[in-house]
C-alpha cells in the first residue's frame, strides 16, 4: 500500500509518538487528522511545537477514545488509522486502574468497532513491550508469553486480543504493532531517559533513579515511526502482530552513566526508594527480537543509541524545551 494521497487518522496525535508520526505522514504526503484529546485549554499538545508549515497540513480533531461517538465522527471515511492514543505510565496505573481499561481496552474496542462499520483500509493498533513482563528468553520474539505485571500491561494485552480477535471475527485488516522503549524529543518526563537528561540539565549533582539493574531495548523514536510506515505499506503483515525493537539490550545503570558523561561526568547516582516498583511487578529484562519485521519488509534501525541520545539531549537543551519539565519532582 502506498500512503501518498491517502487519508490517515492519528489517536494520540498530541502525544510523544504520535506527534512524530504525524509530522512524518504530512511529509509523506498524506491527508492527515489529528486525534487529540479534549481539554478546555485548546491545547493540543506537542502538535503546537510543530513548524506552522506542518501544522496547516493537519486537521486537529479533539475527542476522547473512550467515548465511541467521538470516534466514530473521527474515523468515518478515513483509509488508515494509527491508533496510539492510551495511558502509559506504568506508576500511575497502581492506584487508577480503572482509567486504564476505560481508556485503553474500550478506548481500543471504540476504534475497532468503527474501523470495522466503515470499512476501514488499514489499522494499525500500538501495543508495548511491557505486554512481555520479564524475559523468559532473549531476544523476546512475537510468540513469548505475556504476562501483565502490571495494571498498564494488563490493559494492553487485553486492547490487543480484542485486535486480535477483530482480525479472525470480522477479517478486519489490523496489524498489532509493538514497541520496544522508544526515546526521543517530546518524550514525558516519566519515562527514564527523560528523567535522566533533565536532572542533569537543571544543575543537579545527584541523580534520582529507581532500580537500575533492569535492561531495556532504546529504540529511537524517528526509528519507531519509520517502522510503522513500514509496516502501514506492508500487507504481509495484516492481522499479525510485529515487534519493532533494536535486538540489543542496556541496564537502567549503564544508560545512566552514558548520558551523564555526555552532560556532567561529575554527576552521580542517587537511590530514591518512591521510584522502585513493587519487585513482581518490575519487569527487569526487555531484549526484543525484530526478525520477524525486518524478515518480511527489510526493516532496520538507523540509528545508534549515541547518535540518538546526542538528538535526545540537543533537544532538551534548548531552553524552551527544558522549560516544560519538572525536574525537581518524580513524575509519574
Amino acid at each position: 500500500m502506498q500512503l501518498n494521497g491517502k487519508k490517515v487518522v492519528v489517536t494520540g496525535a498530541d502525544g510523544f509518538i504520535g506527534s512524530h508520526l504525524t509530522e512524518r505522514l504530512v511529509a509523506e504526503g498524506c491527508s492527515v487528522k489529528a486525534f487529540c484529546f479534549y481539554n478546555s485549554f485548546n491545547s493540543w499538545g506537542w502538535l503546537d511545537s510543530l513548524d506552522k508549515s506542518v501544522l496547516r497540513n493537519i486537521e486537529v480533531f479533539t475527542g476522547d477514545v473512550r467515548d465511541p461517538n467521538g470516534v466514530r465522527t473521527a474515523l468515518k471515511g478515513e483509509d488508515i488509522v494509527f491508533h496510539l492514543a492510551a495511558l502509559i505510565a506504568i506508576p500511575f496505573s497502581y492506584h487508577s486502574p480503572d482509567s486504564y481499561i476505560d481508556t485503553n481496552v474500550k478506548g481500543t474496542l471504540n476504534v475497532l468497532q468503527a474501523c470495522k462499520d466503515f470499512g476501514t483500509e488499514r489499522l494499525l493498533v500500538t501495543s508495548t513491550s511491557e505486554v512481555y513482563g520479564t524475559a523468559h528468553y532473549v531476544p523476546i520474539d512475537e510468540k513469548h508469553p505475556k504476562q501483565p505485571q502490571s495494571p498498564y500491561s494488563a490493559s494492553k494485552i487485553g486492547a490487543d486480543s480484542i485486535a486480535e480477535s477483530f482480525y479472525r471475527s470480522f477479517n478486519l485488516p489490523v496489524t498489532t504493532v509493538r514497541p520496544f522503549n522508544t526515546y526521543g524529543p517530546r518524550q514525558s518526563a516519566r519515562a527514564v531517559i527523560p528523567t535522566i537528561i533533565t536532572q542533569l540539565l537543571s544543575g543537579q549533582k545527584e541523580i534520582k533513579l529507581g532500580d537500575i539493574t533492569p535492561t531495556r531495548d532504546l529504540l529511537f523514536v524517528k526509528d519507531t515511526v519509520d517502522a510503522f510506515l513500514t509496516i502501514a505499506k506492508s500487507d504481509a503483515l495484516t492481522g499479525q502482530e510485529v515487534n519493532v525493537a533494536t535486538q540489543s539490550e542496556i541496564s537502567v545503570g549503564e544508560l545512566a552513566q552514558k548520558i551523564i558523561s555526555k552532560i556532567n561526568p561529575g554527576a552521580t547516582i542517587l537511590a530514591d526508594t518512591e521510584r522502585l516498583r513493587p519487585v513482581k511487578s518490575e519487569v527487569f529484562r526487555l531484549f526484543g527480537s525484530r526478525e520477524k519485521l525486518e524478515g518480511l519488509t527489510g526493516w532496520k534501525p538507523a540509528y545508534s543509541l549515541d547518535c540518538g541520545l546526542d538528538e535526545t539531549i540537543a533537544w532538551f537543551s534548548k531552553k524552551e524545551n527544558l522549560a516544560s519539565y519538572k525536574a525537581d519532582i518524580y513524575n509519574l
